[in-house]
Order: structure tokens, then sequence, then C-alpha cells
């Protein structure tokens, strides 16, 4: 079976940046998305921790995500968002159990 590969990047913001920050991801965002082995990324603002945010990309596999990392296209990314930066810190993770929700909220079983 295959697991999905998981990166979890935290980003600390530079004080007032974070509208400049969000549009520049989101910008940028439909590029990794497209790559073939992207399952997916969301971005998240903590909300106990001022100026911080929270990546999560999914990929198929780690060495397809290694691929990308080292591409010229994902290091024009780092530098476009470089700017909006103080620090951060990335995780990575194999996911083991992806349990899906087996109701619709709002809709009765």
């Amino acid at each position: 079976m295959t697991q999905t590969f998981r990166v979890l990047l935290r980003v600390e913001l530079v004080a007032a940046r974070a509208g400049e920050f969000e549009q520049a991801w989101y910008d940028i965002g439909a590029v990794v998305t497209r790559h073939p082995a992207n399952l997916g990324q969301w971005l998240a603002k903590s909300t106990t921790e001022e100026h911080v945010y929270y990546i999560v990309s999914d990929w198929v596999d780690e060495p397809r995500f290694r691929e990308f990392e080292k591409s010229p296209e994902h290091l024009e990314h780092r530098k476009a968002l470089h700017p909006y930066r103080v620090g951060g810190s990335m995780a990575t993770m194999q996911v083991v159990y992806d349990l899906q929700p087996s109701h619709t909220v709002g809709v009765p079983a």
C-alpha cells in the first residue's frame, strides 16, 4: 500500500506582511499543485502565535517530493517568499492512517 508523504512547514513572518505573504503563497500554490506528484496543499494561520503560518503539502512519495524540492521552479518559489519570512522549520512524515468522516455535516444519515 502506498502511503502519502506529508510536508509541514512552519513559517514565521515579518510583522505586518501577512496579507502580502498570503497572496504570494496563493499565486505560487497553483504551480505547486499542478506538479504531478503533488496531492494538494494548504495554508493555515496559527491561532496561538502571531505572524506564524503553516503550510502542509501532500505528495505521492518522498523521492518525488525531493525531486520537486530541488527543482529550479521550487527554488524560484522560495526566493519569492523569502522577503516575508524571518524564520521557520520543516517536518516530514509518512501518513499512517487517513480516516475520512462517514457522514456529511448537516445531512441526516
